[in-house]
């Protein structure tokens, strides 16, 4: 007896795996955040399956339908937005699955962070830049372990992203200048990355709180910073991958001499 967790997307319907997708298709009982899950792939289930939504429901009640239904030998899905692994808050109810002897499965999903880069065209990790990428959230009303403090991470001037921190900017701006960033250090501000009312925002760190405030974005944000941010990398020829120039030499490849 298992149940399957998936990972939906960040938002387009077609950015599903091609495996959650058959398990979508396949299950008897799907529950998803309705808040979060684009209800045109929640149409994408069988007709006569049963679908439950979640956002109004605590954790017990949640994981209690799961435990009946998988015991009544039906197929359970549980939708999660973006990737499960990702403030998917999968760990407490895989706790409980267990006391009650269900197994589960975790499919994987693209998450908000990927599909934010991809919305810009960026690439998050670039040669003699940056090599470094710090998932992370500002620390709010719940608070961050001791030594992953925002200024602490920003000590290390790679490339940041920064989830469920858009009522928060100011917090962001202080902690990073106090980490040495520049004002001018380029961050990007993708809204409901995906959806047909994606925003994007592009700013710099001195002028994120006012930008976000402007542009009305409280929450469904994605906050990238950092210099593999800069509008304007690609017309710099100093950040190039040694992958495919031709006097570097791999597995597959001789280098030629220049």
């Amino acid at each position: 007896m298992k149940i399957y967790i998936v990972g939906a997307g960040p938002g387009d319907p077609d950015l599903i795996t091609v495996k959650g997708l058959n398990i979508l298709q396949t299950a008897d009982v799907i529950l998803y955040t309705d808040s979060l899950v684009n209800e045109e792939l929640i149409a994408k289930a069988k007709p006569d399956a049963e679908v439950l939504k979640t956002a109004g429901m605590h954790l017990e009640e949640i994981v209690g339908i799961m435990v009946d239904r998988v015991k009544e030998g039906k197929m359970v899905a549980r939708i999660h937005t973006g990737d499960p692994a990702m403030y998917g808050a999968i760990m407490e109810q895989i706790v409980l699955l267990k006391k009650e002897g269900i197994g589960y499965e975790v499919i994987p999903g693209v998450s908000s962070v990927f599909a934010s880069a991809a919305a810009i065209g960026a690439e998050l990790t670039i040669p003699d830049l940056t090599q470094t990428l710090i998932l992370t959230r500002a620390e709010g009303r719940t608070p961050v372990p001791e030594f992953e403090k925002l200024r602490d991470l920003a000590s290390h001037h790679c490339t940041i992203a920064l989830f469920l921190s858009a009522t928060l900017t100011k917090k962001i701006v202080k902690e990073l200048q106090e980490a040495g960033w520049k004002d001018e250090t380029p961050v990007a501000v993708i809204q409901r990355a995906t959806w047909p009312d994606q925003k994007i925002v592009r700013t710099t760190l001195v002028n994120l709180d006012d930008a976000m405030r402007q542009n009305g974005i409280r929450k469904h944000a994605m906050i990238l910073a950092g210099w593999a941010l800069d509008p304007d990398i690609h017309d710099k020829d100093e950040y190039r991958s040694k992958l495919y120039d031709a006097s570097f030499t791999h597995g597959f490849r001789k280098g030629v001499k220049p």
